[in-house]
């Protein structure tokens, strides 16, 4: 049975959503931006017609939000005071905090995600590092973990681009990842993913260590500009690889596209490769390609803002991108997170897809850093 300090803690963290997110502001601010789909010719121009949509619909769901939690608080104040009359049980009591407790958490945490980008889809992209058929078969079970992760929070994930490994596994993979937040949520999983485990791999048993690198970007849209030089890009054409299909080792349909970069604050040049081979339409494919370069991109000069604010604020704890950041050791069964300490024994629930605990604690600890 919950303590009246529970319910307290959950009145009072509901009464401060209302004040962080400006719930009564943003219901007049609703009224105003529906007001404007109103006026005369206001589909004349899709593309603003459609952002201004998009506006309001982000709004109402702040608020649609905030009224669940406010709705699961209120009910869990009346069924306390139901339980004092003894007209409700123990276990409706704490049934009901649990679903409350939960609610509030769940916007505590998309409050922290306030940047632009933190509302973006994403793209997710895995490497598998050196060791072969081993670090191939675990870039092969972190593609699955976080397939499973967007299925489980309602997330639409396309395979762009993938590349199987030799004997098992794969070499590389770029999944777009389409909904609210996905990359607010899933920016702490850049890094470097080590695994030790018995390697099925080895005739000797022995305990192995694997490394798979994963990049995060964010997913832009047309709504988002970026600067692209066309003389800057170039376009080959290959057949797509793969298990089976009529269309496979025939037709041209995957694409590669070579896009010369200089960043604009250094002056240092690199070429950017991108692969796809979503579809069998090579037009579309092309079109999917230029997509994740204005990604990446966007992403670049995120980066540089991000960096410009790291030297400001050089008194607070650095993130490193390209650092490890998780070990994932299957014998001791233990996943930890080596730069918020936070660890689980749950692997079996981690490879599948339950990482929110991980998302959790990057975020409680770095999005004051970064806003």
């Amino acid at each position: 049975m919950i303590t009246i300090e529970q319910l307290k803690d959950v009145k009072e963290r509901t009464d401060a959503l209302r004040r962080y997110l400006d719930v009564d502001g943003k219901k007049i601010q609703v009224e105003e931006e529906q007001l404007r789909t109103q006026a005369p010719g206001f589909w004349d121009d899709q593309k603003r017609a459609e952002a201004q949509m998009k506006l309001v619909k982000d709004l109402q769901e702040w608020i649609d939000g905030y009224n669940e939690v406010k709705t699961l608080a209120d009910e869990l104040e009346l069924s306390f005071d139901f339980y004092k009359e003894e007209l409700v049980t123990e276990e409706d009591v704490d049934a009901a905090y649990a679903k409350a407790y939960e609610a509030v958490e769940a916007l505590e945490l998309k409050n922290m995600l306030r940047d632009e980008a933190d509302q973006m889809a994403c793209v997710l992209k895995i490497n598998s590092g050196a060791g072969g058929t081993e670090s191939q078969d675990w870039a092969s079970m972190l593609m699955r973990m976080y397939l499973r992760y967007a299925e489980t929070n309602g997330y639409k994930a396309t395979i762009a681009n993938l590349q199987e490994g030799d004997e098992a596994g794969i070499k590389t993979c770029t999944i777009n990842i389409e909904g609210d937040f996905a990359y607010g949520y899933l920016k702490g999983e850049n890094g470097v993913h080590r695994l030790v485990r018995v390697s099925p791999y080895n005739a000797q048993g022995k305990r192995m260590t694997s490394f798979a690198s994963v990049f995060v970007t964010p997913l832009v849209d047309d709504s988002i500009e970026v600067n692209i030089l066309p003389a800057n890009i170039s376009w080959d054409t290959f057949r797509s690889g793969g298990a089976g299909g009529q269309n496979v080792n025939k037709v041209e349909s995957g694409v590669r596209l070579r896009y010369q970069y200089k960043d604009p604050y250094t002056g240092e040049e690199e070429e950017i490769l991108i692969e796809n081979t979503e579809t069998r339409d090579q037009p579309k494919n092309r079109e999917n390609a230029m997509r994740q370069l204005r990604s990446i991109l966007y992403d670049k000069e995120l980066q540089h803002r991000m960096a410009e604010q790291a030297k400001v604020e050089a008194g607070k704890k650095k993130i490193e991108w390209g650092s490890q950041i998780r070990s994932y050791v299957f014998d001791d069964r233990r996943v930890k997170d080596h730069r918020t300490n936070y660890q689980t024994s749950d692997v079996n629930g981690v490879m599948d897809g339950k990482i929110d605990g991980f998302v959790k604690a990057y975020l409680m600890e770095f999005s004051s850093q970064e806003s």
